[in-house]
């Protein structure tokens, strides 16, 4: 898993009753862009250090003039 700051990780639950996670990736604490990563989170605005699990998938944003897309 690779991300760059302002990438989106999105985390969703493999069992029932588990919280789908929604952050921006703000912070990386390895060059090659590898896990943990400084993630604020959509729902309360908190950063926190993230070690993603199996649960956890990276939307790289690519930025234009007006456009933001997902790749």
């Amino acid at each position: 898993m690779r991300a760059r700051v302002g990438d989106e990780i999105v985390v969703r639950g493999t069992t029932a009753g588990v919280v789908a996670r929604d952050g921006e990736i703000v912070g990386l604490h390895r060059p090659d862009g590898s896990p943990p990563y400084d993630v604020r989170w959509l729902d309360n605005g908190r950063v926190t250090l993230y070690f993603p699990g199996s649960d956890a998938f990276i939307r790289h944003l690519v930025t234009g003039d007006d456009d933001v897309t997902a790749r």
